[in-house]
């Protein structure tokens, strides 16, 4: 375990778990219990207990007489962020486009360049984090706090339906126009269009999650 990087055993124990029931590693269901984990992380009970009311209260996990049951992140639940980010991320990318400086441009372009390099190349992994770090980017230079933190949450909860966008060579090659195309209408501070291509792009990769997946949220 590497304390320098983690506050406590509780906030390791926590973000390990969090990760990996949002990647999929843990499916609806699945009983996480104090001893099995205090065994995987080599902790006492008060970390692990501590992690699983943090879960808890962030509703990926029920408490059962058998132990905490993963919940997760539903179809349904899927469909909803993205039709929230819609909302409030074109709106976050219309006011990126009003104040974001030239410094701000150029990494911007940077990351869709990587983006696209390791698109043409197929590698997963490197393309999903520098998707990330676009729209990561976004809610950073937004100019609110509050717009970072929420669509910060709302990303990272879908990061598990993300990985099958990436993993589409057809999907992650459109996603990075889409992401160049927004980045053009930063460049021309454009906030109208910056908007509107940013709610087109979420559109779309929700359209991709719901072929993905054979599923519309709707009956899961």
């Amino acid at each position: 375990m590497n304390d320098g990087k983690y506050s406590s055993r509780t906030a390791y124990v926590f973000e390990t778990l969090e990760n990996e029931i949002l990647g999929g590693v843990y499916r609806d269901g699945d009983l996480l219990t104090e001893l099995k984990l205090c065994e995987k992380f080599n902790v006492s009970r008060t970390p692990v207990r501590e992690a699983l009311n943090r879960l808890k209260q962030e509703n990926l996990v029920v408490e059962t007489v058998h132990g905490m049951a993963v919940v997760g992140v539903t179809a349904k639940d899927i469909l909803d962020i993205y039709e929230i980010r819609k909302r409030i991320e074109g709106y976050a990318t219309g006011c990126c486009a009003a104040i974001i400086t030239p410094a701000q441009l150029a990494q911007l372009r940077e990351v869709v360049d990587l983006q696209e390099f390791y698109t043409e190349r197929g590698v997963a992994d490197s393309i999903r984090d520098t998707d990330s770090r676009f729209h990561e980017m976004i809610y950073a230079f937004c100019g609110s706090r509050t717009l970072r933190e929420m669509l910060s949450e709302l990303h990272r909860k879908v990061q598990k339906y993300r990985k099958i966008s990436v993993e589409n060579p057809h999907r992650a090659k459109v996603a990075v126009r889409e992401h160049r195309d927004i980045l053009e209408a930063l460049v021309k501070h454009d906030a109208a269009e910056a908007e509107y291509l940013a709610v087109l792009h979420i559109e779309n990769a929700k359209k991709n999650i719901v072929l993905a997946t054979g599923s519309t949220g709707e009956h899961d």
